[in-house]
């Protein structure tokens, strides 16, 4: 609205960012890029970059960089199951989703973190869809118990049989693709309609330094020629993969996303891609990924700020947490991570729920987290002039017993102007709190996460698209040895 002002975070000043740009490009055209892939290789040549056949490296003119970078559309909706418009990439518009590809879930019984089964992704998915600040699922865990080979496709089958909510996932093989293609086309009713709604991203990510793997640069032409949303994962380690300064990083991050974006553009101009990424920090101290740092979420504000330089669709891993349990570390990094990703006005958040190094997820924290997002979301809304005469209550008859309470402007505005949260958050008083068992967060979480489960009944897919998705992905089991699904 016009008189809001959006609060914003911008950590790159203009001259700053141009000259990261400028040696990201002066990058691409004389270190070059990796590319495992001969095709992605051939078409990069015919395209007018200069290949170097022995090391696989392409390097990058500028002409050409730009080019792509302005075939690619600065605005990108992604469509829930039902064919509803539900996420608009754009701007500095902000939608929450739970990290992906998580390899653990912290058990809600015993406390302990394992590998996860089927049962685990299907609460988690049917979790999603009853949270009302998470604005999109994802692939978030890899089941146990199927195949490795299959999993990608099979997290993809269990999300889009227990949520309406669109999608963020990715393939692990070129062949899991293909099925989750088909999955999702027949959930659209047909290739063009997926490619005009689409329902899903696909993260393709790029390997550091400098490097585009086979798979992940075929998929990048797949979901192009498809025009499925492809979402570039730079995730530059600052002191192992990376350079250790910022600035240094965000140059590597930004010339292994552009050239994603050239053999994107080039495998199909005009295709949806978005600018994102999962840049940490190594702490020599232990040989661990930090994501909960600080300087993990300035990288991604940053990158974030450089994608909208380029008039492009943003995403950044934020919202997550390095602790292994849900504790004061959990609750901090996970809140100033998803406040600093609404400032900065990142278009997908990936990171609800998730904890232990990106590897872990847990019901109870995604709970917690839906909360943060909410009052991050609240915090970007700004504060808006609701009346003409704001302090119109002042003149109120306040020494003869009129009050704020009941009074019009206060019933008016109030669900505007105030978010409640859910039972998750205690405002109680301490009396109140001590009488209900005097619950820490996470056992509130814990008993939120069944009321939901118990009550939450997602829209179910008509009987003849839920059988013929069983059967697309029954007929690529048996491939694998799997005669039956556990779902």
């Amino acid at each position: 609205m016009d008189n809001v002002r959006r609060p914003t975070l911008e950590l790159l000043d203009q001259p700053l960012l141009e000259r990261i740009v400028a040696e990201a490009l002066d990058v691409l055209l004389k270190v070059g890029v990796l590319i495992e892939n001969d095709e992605v290789l051939e078409m990069l040549g015919d395209a007018g970059a200069k290949i170097d056949k022995p090391t696989h490296r392409a390097f990058l003119p500028d002409s050409l960089v730009w080019r792509c970078i302005r075939s690619a559309p600065s605005s990108v909706v992604i469509f829930d199951r039902e064919g509803n418009a539900a996420l608009q990439l754009e701007g500095m518009n902000v939608h929450f989703d739970p990290g992906s590809a998580a390899l653990r879930i912290l058990d809600s019984q015993t406390r302990e973190a394992r590998p996860p089964i089927t049962a685990d992704l299907i609460s988690l998915a049917r979790l999603t869809d009853a949270l009302s600040h998470i604005q999109a699922q994802s692939t978030a865990m890899v089941p146990s118990d199927v195949p490795v080979e299959i999993a990608d496709r099979y997290r993809l089958l269990i999300v889009l049989l227990n949520s309406t909510k669109p999608v963020v996932t990715g393939a692990f093989t070129e062949e899991g693709f293909s099925v989750m293609k088909e999955m999702l086309v027949a959930v659209a009713g047909g290739d063009d309609v997926l490619r005009k709604h689409p329902r899903a991203i696909f993260d393709t990510c790029s390997t550091q330094p400098l490097t585009w793997s086979n798979l992940t640069s075929q998929c990048l032409m797949n979901c192009a020629r498809a025009g499925i949303p492809a979402e570039l994962i730079s995730a530059p380690l600052l002191g192992a993969t990376a350079p250790i300064t910022l600035t240094g990083a965000l140059v590597q991050h930004t010339a292994e996303n552009l050239s994603g974006v050239v053999i994107h553009q080039l495998a199909a101009a005009g295709s949806p891609v978005v600018y994102g990424g999962s840049p940490a920090v190594f702490d020599m101290r232990h040989g661990t990924i930090a994501l909960g740092a600080m300087e993990s979420a300035m990288a991604t504000c940053a990158y974030a700020q450089i994608g909208r330089f380029f008039h492009l669709p943003t995403h950044g891993y934020l919202g997550l947490s390095d602790a292994k349990v849900l504790d004061a570390q959990c609750g901090l990094e996970s809140g100033i991570g998803a406040t600093l990703a609404a400032l900065a006005g990142i278009n997908v958040v990936s990171g609800a729920g998730m904890l232990e190094l990106e590897n872990c997820q847990s019901l109870e924290k995604l709970v917690i987290d839906n909360e943060i997002c909410g009052m991050a979301q609240r915090l970007v809304a700004g504060i808006e002039k609701r009346e003409e005469i704001m302090g119109e209550d002042l003149h109120a008859d306040l020494a003869g017993g009129d009050h704020f309470l009941t009074s019009p402007v206060t019933l008016r505005w109030l669900r505007q102007e105030v978010t409640s949260p859910g039972s998750v958050i205690s405002r109680e008083t301490s009396e109140v709190w001590q009488q209900n068992g005097r619950k820490s967060a996470a056992e509130r979480a814990r008993e939120r996460v069944q009321e939901l489960l118990a009550k939450n009944q997602p829209k179910p897919l008509p009987d003849d698209l839920r059988r013929h998705l069983r059967e697309i992905m029954e007929v690529d089991a048996l491939h694998y040895g799997m005669a039956h699904l556990p779902l």
